[in-house]
């Protein structure tokens, strides 16, 4: 019989029936499935089950999935925080503790939070944690520029924010390249800007290189159309201005009118530009 594994998946065998669910059989002894979760099952079957500790340290196994397993990264939302920690909806029936001591930031009710599932080794608690920087991957070698990636945004510095880049690596999305409003716990598309050599990675919300600019070229005409065919912006407009207009650097906006003025389907006028 294989090791049990609490927090995650197992295959058990019903044991037997008992007024309260079936008990199934594993490598720690029987676990009780709540007749909510029996169905059809009968002594004999096998189940794949989510194994778990309840309030009283028994083990319990469910047929509903967890947003996330133990050694797994997630985005989870805060429903409660109490004197021992918060508690995060886990998309079970019972809520996922992050303790006080496991906080990379103060949390509160309706904050959403990245962290990483862990089972505690002492307790067999399926626990939360978000200061989850020993578990980031330094191997890089699933990466390249200009690769898109999914980032979950954990942490804040002076310089940008802190990502997990398809739940492995670090990165940085750095302010001055932001122009849509970005939060703490929020998971998003970006791309792999570069890597630099001492193996840190810069992304960006925004495609870079030759596709990149086809894409600035494309939202440009689109916000131009979508004004009624004049944008009040031009060269000498502020990069705020600009970001303010369209979403994007001033260094993006000004490539992709010069494009677009190429393919004269648009002008220049002393107060913005205009679709032809």
């Amino acid at each position: 019989m294989t090791n049990l594994k609490i927090g995650e998946y197992n295959e058990l065998e019903v044991n037997r029936e008992s007024p309260h669910g079936m008990y199934l059989q594993s490598s720690q002894g029987e676990i009780l499935l709540p007749n909510r979760y029996v169905g059809e099952l009968k002594p004999g079957d096998t189940v794949n089950v989510f194994v778990y500790t309840d309030s009283e340290d028994r083990l319990v196994a469910i047929t509903e999935q967890p947003k996330a397993t133990s050694g797994e990264f997630a985005s989870l939302l805060v429903k409660d925080v109490t004197t021992v920690g918060a508690f995060l909806d886990w998309g079970i029936n019972k809520d996922l503790l992050l303790p006080y001591r496991e906080q990379l930031h103060p949390v509160k009710v309706g904050d959403q939070v990245i962290v990483r599932v862990i089972t505690d080794p002492k307790t067999d608690r399926v626990i939360a944690i978000s200061k989850i920087q020993a578990f980031i991957q330094r191997e890089l070698d699933d990466l390249s520029e200009g690769q898109e990636v999914e980032l979950m945004v954990y942490d804040q510095t002076p310089l940008g924010y802190k990502v997990l880049i398809n739940r492995k690596n670090e990165g940085l999305l750095y302010n001055n390249e932001l122009f849509q409003e970005v939060r703490l716990g929020e998971v998003m598309q970006g791309f792999v800007k570069k890597i630099r050599e001492d193996e840190k990675v810069d992304v960006s919300l925004q495609q870079q290189g030759v596709r990149g600019m086809k894409n600035a070229r494309t939202d440009l005409l689109e916000a131009l159309q979508q004004a009624g065919g004049f944008l009040p912006i031009h060269d000498k407009s502020s990069p705020e201005e600009v970001q303010a207009a369209v979403q994007m650097s001033k260094k993006a906006f000004k490539k992709a009118a010069g494009n677009l003025f190429k393919e004269k389907k648009i002008t220049f006028t002393e107060s913005g530009i205009k679709l032809r």
